[in-house]
């Protein structure tokens, strides 16, 4: 990646919010899935160890957010998350990358990063909502669709997806609380 910024990712910083908030609308509301800048925040909040944004050489390249949540449920786009549910799954909620630095691998990247981070602390599964005809991208990385009706408020396609993750070495136990290409997951 010669001439290219460093990668990093790490944990969201109060003033990536904008960033974030730009990335997502620009993303969903297309789709008609976007969602008000509180709610996205208390989706972070809830779960902070599991949200990360990528920066490439202090520039905002891209965020997921991720939480725990039951299998087959999924956040409800318009409220804010009050409650982290006890879970053995990780719902990855959404996972963007901006624009002009897609297809270059960096969402691939960013969910190497979750997944580790996800068995690192014990949780079984890992789930998404694919929206907007990204579930194909998501059954190449592994995840499965499950049949049945679209989640309410998700939109007509949307697909429930999951996969399980191994166990990490050495055990990893769940802390609650630690907290595609684009997907409204």
């Amino acid at each position: 990646m010669t001439g290219q910024p460093p990668l990093r990712i790490r944990p969201i910083a109060e003033q990536d919010w904008d960033g974030i908030v730009a990335l997502e609308s620009r993303a969903y509301t297309p789709l008609g899935l976007s969602e008000e800048r509180t709610v996205l925040k208390s989706r972070a909040d809830a779960s902070p160890g599991t949200c990360f944004v990528l920066d490439a050489g202090g520039r905002l390249a891209g965020y997921v957010l991720a939480l725990p949540y039951p299998p087959f449920h999924h956040p409800d786009l318009r409220r804010p998350q009050t409650t982290v549910p006890p879970s053995r799954n990780l719902h990855l909620h959404d996972l963007v990358i901006a624009p002009g630095l897609r297809r270059a691998g960096l969402a691939r990247h960013l969910l190497r990063h979750l997944t580790l981070t996800a068995r690192e602390n014990g949780y079984r599964r890992m789930s998404l909502i694919a929206v907007g005809g990204s579930d194909t991208y998501w059954a190449r990385h592994g995840f499965t669709a499950h049949p049945g009706p679209a989640p309410d408020g998700y939109g007509a396609d949307a697909v429930p997806m999951s996969r399980a993750l191994p166990p990490a070495r050495g055990g990893g136990a769940h802390q609650r609380g630690s907290h595609p290409h684009d997907e409204k997951s």
